[in-house]
């Protein structure tokens, strides 16, 4: 269960960089719908993700192939790849 938690905890981490980065209003990281498409229903381009994919790069030791892109259009998706490929602890 303690994966759940988590995921959730990601989320929360990475919508509060998103949300920073690409300077957001209006919403906070707990109010951030994880569902949200990112790239229709929030605006992200793709010089936006690769702000984004640096910052979660340099935050988790992580990088996101650019060919993974356009497969991370929300929150959720973004969170679930990171911790799929994190180091074991």
């Amino acid at each position: 269960m303690s994966e759940g938690v988590g995921q959730n905890q990601m989320i929360l981490d990475i919508a509060s960089i998103m949300i920073d980065a690409l300077k957001l209003e209006d919403v906070t990281p707990e109010t951030f719908d994880p569902d949200l498409d990112l790239v229709d229903e929030v605006g992200i381009d793709s010089m936006d993700l690769a702000t984004l994919a640096l910052l979660l790069r340099d935050r988790y030791s992580v990088s996101i192939d650019e060919d993974d892109y356009p497969k991370l259009v929300t929150l959720r998706l973004i969170a679930q790849y990171m911790q799929d490929r994190l180091p074991p602890q």
